[in-house]
């Protein structure tokens, strides 16, 4: 038997497994079975915390369809509440620093990067204001924050046609390696509200590296200034960025329920 907590930030939910103890062996399979909401446990990703010889934890991502990724701002919030203490977490995105607060964690994201080839596209173009679009949607901006994000500033967000769109551009030849695909709206001078639809996992009600990658592509553009307060359906995050420097999120982290399930039988 192992043990695992059910946490969430902003109700972006997660199964966490501390593998520290004993390796868990993960399969694209065992993920999507252990994710499904009526036969599993349910989560929109699995986190895997191991150890590592240069920080305090190892962060694994697995989103619901199975999929390893590189980045989860709001998963990266509740390793600290998961572990009891600050930490150092080396992700596939690099070493990120995250922090006990009230109600949750400040997370060091690392600096967003803006060549073509890092996001990555399939071939060179300004970042941005990308010379592409879908439909009727404004020239959108791409940031990598240790995964790939497009952001699209809007005029209306009610009326953007998300999960029509979202899959569409997630997996358009752009992209070689999909797409978070962001739809914004600036609502004051440092608040924007936010929808995400990510990169294998479709909605969900809170996209932390969404957040950074929408409040720094807002700053780049001059749009605002940080710090940027994100709303998402889930709730609030506060971003911070200096052109040149790194990200600072900021947002709650909630332990939901603890429990043990048999692995093997996923």
């Amino acid at each position: 038997m192992g043990r695992f907590s059910k946490m969430h930030g902003l109700g972006n939910d997660f199964v966490v497994i501390d593998a520290r103890t004993g390796p868990v062996a993960m399969t694209e399979a065992r993920v999507r079975a252990i994710a499904d909401r009526h036969a599993g446990i349910g989560c929109d990703q699995l986190i895997m915390i191991g150890d590592a010889p240069d920080a305090d934890v190892s962060m694994q991502i697995f989103n619901a369809d199975g999929s390893e990724v590189e980045a989860c701002g709001n998963a990266t919030r509740c390793v600290p509440l998961f572990v009891g203490r600050d930490v150092t977490i080396r992700t596939k995105a690099g070493l990120l620093d995250a922090r006990l607060i009230d109600g949750g964690a400040s997370v060091d994201m690392g600096a967003p990067r803006f060549e073509w080839d890092a996001i990555p596209l399939a071939y060179a173009m300004d970042t941005l204001t990308m010379p592409a679009s879908w439909e009727d949607l404004p020239a959108p901006a791409a940031v990598n924050v240790g995964n790939p994000h497009i952001i699209f500033f809007v005029e209306d967000l009610d009326a953007v046609p998300v999960e029509r769109l979202g899959p569409l551009i997630e997996q358009d030849p752009l992209f070689p390696q999909r797409v978070n695909v962001n739809f914004a709206q600036m609502v004051g001078d440092r608040h924007v509200r936010l929808i995400v639809w990510e990169r294998g996992a479709g909605l969900t009600r809170a996209c932390g590296t969404g957040a950074c990658a929408t409040a720094v592509a807002g700053i780049r553009r001059k749009l605002t200034s940080g710090p940027v307060t994100v709303t998402l359906p889930g709730g609030d995050l506060v971003i911070d960025w200096t052109p040149g420097g790194t990200i600072q999120m900021t947002g709650s982290a909630t332990h939901v329920f603890d429990g043990e399930a048999d692995w093997t039988r996923f």
